[in-house]
């Protein structure tokens, strides 16, 4: 089936990722609802406000640390299962909300959702991939985050023409996250398993099988033994002395570097500001003097304008420029974006100057576009490529859990307040960072990783791979088998 077939996988698999930008994205509307903000006598800039979008966060937060023990427990494809199921409850209990406590509720359970599919559709859609095609397979998640945003704000949009005295205007926009993710819990059922996963289960037929089916072209048999063959010495070889448990990834240096720069990628990404604009644009927009419903709809062609870019990006560009020379360009021009557009709100205080407006609202969406071609898709192209297989899944919980959860639960509570009581200068507390951390992190650490086999990646990083044995990983294994006496396989260790 090849390539095609490939694609339809990974697209599929990002309808998780659709719900990521979907639940991510429907707040603004919702927020921007007269009926909502009088259901529940609140402001925009209030901290009801902000504890509606961290608790989301801080859902996802645990999601994706929860999904780092069921990955590999449970694999690749059940656990983004779980995450469709659990988005479904969390669509009930919001459209449902009678009350804070609810819709607050629903949003944690909506958080712990996205929290789970955030990190697992990556992971199964790297697994999954050719080496040359990756980064289009893997940005796939960060294509459909776009989507998600798109039609939750046109939804939005849409609901908010009914009359402010009517709930539909929140509550459908609410419930519609429940059509999306009882599809991707029922098509997951016809959907293969990461072929990574079944070898690690020992299900070498079935594993070999399912490679051919994504990458079979007719022509390429010697590859796929070859890479077949690959996958399998390399994951025997890590079975045979990791050590189970969290705590090797800290321990053991190739995977702790590896394990710093999946987090930071993600944190990186967060300090780009770009979930901020996502969750408060129509604040923004009203701080510029856009208003009511041209603020929503100024939203809707924010909105569109990132996946757009995305989608040229990651199938014209990506798997050919890499992932460093685009991180420094986003990190670049971001800055210059959120300097400009901090510089032309302290001139516009009011709102009334038409033309520093229009070129506010132009800035803002160059971060989109700018975002879009860099750390939106690669951010989760390099998080899941840089983990070794044994810690993929644990790597890419806490990656993306602590990265880029944790940071965003920060953001989504105290920025309607900074927006409100600093104004243009909260921009620039993200300029500061990309210039002090972010800029300098990636020239000097990261790596280019583009074409390389998932296996390859291991001796990019000085790891062993293709089933030689690390040292510290050696080391760490003699020193548990010492611990626990089992002096025949002390021995075997140190005949190697």
């Amino acid at each position: 089936m090849g390539r095609g077939y490939t694609i339809g996988v990974a697209a599929f698999a990002a309808t998780g990722s659709f719900l990521f930008g979907y639940d991510s994205g429907v707040m603004t509307d919702v927020i921007a609802s007269p009926n909502f903000l009088e259901f529940f006598d609140t402001t925009k800039t209030s901290s009801i406000i902000g504890a509606i979008n961290s608790t989301f966060s801080g859902g996802a937060a645990l999601g994706a640390l929860m999904a780092g023990l069921t990955i590999d427990w449970l694999g690749r494809k059940n656990t983004i299962q779980i995450g469709a199921f659990l988005a479904l409850v969390g669509a009930v209990l919001q459209c449902a909300a009678q009350d804070l406590a609810m819709i607050l509720v629903g949003r944690i359970v909506a958080g712990w959702a996205v929290g789970v599919m955030s990190m697992s559709v990556p992971v199964y859609q790297a697994e999954c991939a050719h080496p040359k095609t990756r980064g289009l397979i893997v940005g796939l998640a960060q294509q459909m985050i776009g989507v998600g945003f798109i039609v939750s704000t046109w939804i939005g949009y849409g609901s908010l023409h009914a009359p402010a005295t009517n709930s539909v205007q929140w509550r459908f926009p609410l419930a519609f996250q429940g059509v999306p993710a009882i599809l991707l819990f029922l098509g997951l059922f016809w959907m293969p398993e990461s072929p990574r996963h079944l070898v690690e289960k020992g299900e070498y037929d079935q594993a070999l099988k399912v490679l051919r089916r994504l990458h079979y072209d007719g022509s390429n048999d010697d590859w796929i033994d070859r890479e077949f063959n690959e996958i399998k010495v390399t994951i025997n070889a890590e079975k045979e002395i990791t050590a189970p448990g969290w705590l090797v990834m800290f321990q053991v240096p190739q995977w702790r570097l590896r394990l710093i720069l999946g987090t930071m990628v993600q944190v990186f990404t967060q300090m780009t500001g770009i979930n901020v604009i996502g969750y408060y644009q129509n604040i923004m927009y009203e701080n510029l003097g856009i208003t009511g419903h041209r603020a929503t709809l100024v939203a809707g062609i924010y909105n569109v304008i990132g996946p757009l870019a995305n989608l040229i990006f990651i199938f014209l560009l990506l798997d050919r420029v890499g992932r460093r020379k685009p991180l420094l360009f986003g990190a670049i021009g971001i800055t210059l974006a959120l300097i400009c557009e901090g510089a032309l709100n302290s001139q516009n205080l009011d709102g009334t100057r038409r033309s520093f407006s229009i070129g506010g609202v132009f800035c803002i969406f160059c971060v989109s576009v700018i975002f879009s071609v860099s750390f939106g898709p690669i951010s989760w192209v390099y998080m899941s490529e840089i983990m070794p297989m044994q810690i993929r899944g644990k790597g890419n919980a806490f990656a993306t859990g602590c990265g880029n959860w944790m940071v965003s639960t920060l953001w989504s509570q105290v920025s309607p307040i900074a927006l409100d009581k600093l104004g243009w200068k909260f921009y620039f507390i993200f300029v500061a960072w990309n210039i002090c951390v972010t800029l300098p992190t990636i020239y000097f650490f990261f790596k280019e990783t583009k074409q390389k086999s998932l296996e390859e990646i291991d001796l990019l990083f000085g790891d062993r791979a293709l089933g030689m044995i690390d040292n510290d990983l050696e080391a760490k294994r003699v020193e548990m088998a010492d611990s626990r006496g089992d002096e025949t396989q002390v021995e075997d260790i140190n005949t190697r």
